[in-house]
């Protein structure tokens, strides 16, 4: 995994969001809404609970297949923040020692099933989160918070923050191409060249940033991201908020797996 392959896949999602699949046409603060009490929903749910999880992920496949994004696309940037998530939660079975269950006649302690709970909520809500950019696109959701009345200064500083990464990739793909064109390949003092590469790097952030606003004022911008395309709230948007709240509560409020198990045993009997 190389620093180029890397830069020109960080705009990917934003790429998947311009199809046009029944999920893309939905109003972009339906589904930042239905979105976010999903997420509520997920991390409401007690440490030790796992099986009632497991119906939410009902959400982001429908996302997924619905929207027409590849899984891999998905999978691979869940995997590269899961450290994240691991860290969290890998010192719980060391602290947590009490046998709470029983599975297949092995022990299982409350720190392990406190740890995999950690897992499966931020698969679920970090999914979730890049599945709603691919299939709305982060302007897409700026738009939304603006017209869900958050501050325009908020918004419009959240924008400016994700464009630049851009510029900011762009400029550290220059330099480390330079790095590697001058060195013939050759690594010498990593570390002292790193922090001469960050000092540098700085320096050309802050002058790309001078000017970027210059050009921006000189075009007339006022403090206003404009759009070109209105969304309007729709019948369909409204009926999918609706019936995706009350399918979240239905899973939150019901042991939808023990209610499942009970009718197939019932049904074999």
């Amino acid at each position: 995994m190389t620093f180029d392959s890397e830069y020109f896949n960080l705009g990917y999602l934003d790429t998947l969001s311009y199809k046009d699949t029944f999920v893309h046409r939905l109003d972009p603060r339906v589904k930042l809404f239905v979105s976010f009490i999903f997420i509520l929903f997920v991390v409401s749910f007690p440490k030790y609970e796992l099986s009632g999880l497991m119906p939410f992920f009902i959400y982001p496949v429908f996302l997924l297949t619905a929207g027409d994004i590849p899984l891999k696309a998905i999978v691979k940037k869940v995997l590269f923040v899961s450290p994240f998530a691991i860290f969290i939660g890998i010192f719980n079975p060391l602290i947590d020692t009490n046998v709470i269950i029983k599975l297949f006649g092995v022990p299982v302690t409350g720190g392990w099933v406190s740890f995999f709970s950690i897992i499966v909520k931020f698969i679920l809500t970090v999914s979730t989160a890049l599945l709603l950019i691919a299939v709305t696109s982060f302007p897409g959701i700026c738009e939304a918070l603006e017209r869900l009345k958050l501050p325009k200064i908020f918004v419009v500083q959240l924008l400016f923050l994700y464009r630049y990464l851009f510029v900011l990739f762009e400029e550290t793909l220059r330099m480390v191409r330079a790095r590697e064109a001058r060195s013939f390949g050759k690594k010498g003092k990593e570390m002292k060249t790193f922090i001469r590469l960050v000092s540098v790097l700085l320096i050309k952030s802050v002058e790309r940033a001078e000017r970027i606003y210059q050009a921006m004022l000189s075009r007339g911008f006022r403090g206003e991201i404009k759009v070109l395309k209105i969304h309007s709230l729709r019948l369909q948007d409204v009926l999918f908020a609706i019936f995706s709240v009350i399918i979240f509560y239905a899973f939150r409020n019901f042991d939808i797996v023990s209610l499942i198990g009970e009718t197939l045993r019932s049904f074999f009997r």
